[in-house]
């Protein structure tokens, strides 16, 4: 008598594990993200459900928690544009230079002004 018939062919986990890549375009990693982040998946279920391993997942959750705090934060560059960390930098260090220009600029006003000493 024969036991259940077992499916020859590797799951997505198994052949995900195996070396073959699944990329998941960006709405399926989002809809990972809403599902480990509503409770109705644990990151272990996420990734057996779509067929990577729980490190993708926690790296998707982990982007996902990252863009929507930059987002608030007004840095995100998706949507309504604000400034990237870099551009906030490079406006500070042309701010800096500035001022370094205009303080270099009087001392050399005053001591041209200055009368020579002996």
């Amino acid at each position: 008598m024969a036991g259940p018939h077992k499916d020859p062919r590797p799951s997505q986990t198994q052949a995900s594990q195996a070396g073959k890549r699944t990329r998941l375009a960006p709405s399926m990693k989002y809809q990972v993200f809403v599902e480990v982040l509503t409770g109705q998946s644990t990151q272990g279920q996420a990734a057996e459900k779509y067929g990577v391993n729980r490190m993708t997942v926690n790296a998707i959750c982990k982007t996902a928690k990252q863009g929507a705090l930059d987002a608030l934060a007004g840095t995100s560059t998706v949507g309504r544009p604000g400034k990237s960390p870099e551009a906030v930098e490079l406006e500070a260090a042309r701010r800096e230079i500035e001022r370094l220009r205009a303080t270099v600029t009087e001392q050399a006003i005053a001591l041209h002004l200055e009368p020579p000493r002996l």
